[in-house]
């Protein structure tokens, strides 16, 4: 799963990133956190990895990861290669959802006056400004690539055919300043088609409302209108302090506990992130548990049951046989996989199965 953050310059994009990923604390932990320099990968906040370790001692616990990428700031005209809109536009069209940094204070933790890019801080205006920069350069990739797509598409190949019908039908509605994620896809052709295009507003969009440590749940009326628009646009809004998060990365979990308290906060703006991310993206988690490890693996819902396994390995797709599996649930009741088993709890699924939320599994596959 992989996320890329935007936002114009001083909405505190970077400083957003450095404090979510914590790069110095995951180095600890997970060796290959670190990519690159504008690129983090932090574990999904996960409660059911530990239980199920509770009663499956191994000797490794693996949470899924989210991938989040700082992509180069954006400003007007990124488009047609301002600022450093090129590495912006071919880092974006990479990532599986865009994490928009918007910034909700006049001034910043510590009284710090941050002066904006557009002079005032108008989050909505934020918003509206960065739509429009993708919007204009999905239209200018399809009119640099238009002309040769129809030329392949005589020769009736039929991925060149879907191409250009997508083009034709997604181009006015961009046109009307509208993304491409609001096309109403028809038929089988223009659903290929628009896979092939990977337009950067077919992207869902995740607003990350970057608020002052006196509103750390996002109750200012910027981040409410932030929250709204979300929410008209079907999507989510999590509030994050960058401050805040930075002093609760260097605690313990009593401390921690003891601030987000403090804070009249819940959870740590990381386990909200990775769960809307989880939620904006359709995806789910299965789990397997045996001697050496107990280990998370994030799928799309509605996945079947050797789709899920070729998460692991493609082989185990190719020679899927059946898969056991029993819930979370289950082994809170029971206490261990053997006492399942007795209590003919333990499933046997087929191809056909549909993987459930927090299905605890075994593979087997032929080679």
């Amino acid at each position: 799963m992989e996320a890329g953050i935007v936002g114009l310059p001083n909405v505190g994009k970077s400083t957003l990133f450095n404090a979510l990923t914590n790069a110095g604390a995951l180095a600890a932990n997970y060796p290959f956190a670190t990519i690159e320099p504008n690129i983090g990968v932090v574990p999904v906040p996960d409660p059911r990895l530990e239980i199920i370790h509770g009663y499956v001692k191994t000797k490794k616990v693996i949470p899924a990861m989210l991938k989040l990428v700082d992509i180069a700031g954006l400003v007007k005209g990124a488009s047609k290669g301002e600022g450093k809109g090129n590495a912006f536009l071919s880092h974006i069209r990479d990532v599986d959802a865009i994490i928009q940094v918007v910034r909700c204070f006049d001034t910043a933790p510590g009284g710090e006056d941050i002066t904006h890019v557009d002079g005032s801080v108008d989050p909505l205006r934020d918003i509206a400004t960065i739509e429009s920069e993708l919007i204009l350069a999905d239209m200018q990739s399809i009119e640099n690539s238009i002309a040769k797509a129809q030329r392949a598409a005589r020769g009736k190949e039929p991925d060149a055919l879907a191409r250009v019908a997508a083009m034709e039908k997604v181009m006015p509605l961009l046109e009307e300043g509208k993304p491409a994620r609001l096309l109403e896809i028809n038929t089988p052709e223009i659903a290929r088609g628009m896979h092939l295009l990977g337009l950067i507003t077919t992207k869902p969009i995740l607003y990350l409302a970057n608020v002052n440590d006196s509103d750390p749940n996002g109750e200012s009326e910027m981040a409410q209108k932030v929250r709204a628009y979300a929410e008209a646009h079907q999507s989510q809004m999590v509030p994050v302090c960058a401050r805040i998060e930075e002093e609760l990365s260097e605690l313990d979990e009593a401390d921690k506990a003891e601030m987000l308290a403090d804070m009249g906060m819940h959870e740590p703006a990381l386990n909200a992130l990775a769960r809307a991310a989880y939620e904006l993206l359709g995806l789910q988690s299965y789990y397997t548990a045996g001697e050496i490890e107990v280990r998370a693996w994030t799928i799309k819902k509605g996945m079947k049951g050797p789709q899920a396994a070729g998460v692991i390995h493609t082989d185990f797709e190719k020679g899927f046989i059946r898969v056991e599996c029993y819930s979370v649930d289950d082994l809170i009741e029971y206490k261990s996989e053997k006492a399942i088993k007795e209590a003919g709890k333990l499933r046997v699924e087929g191809k056909e199965y549909v993987m459930r939320d927090a299905d605890v599994c075994h593979f087997l596959f032929s080679k």
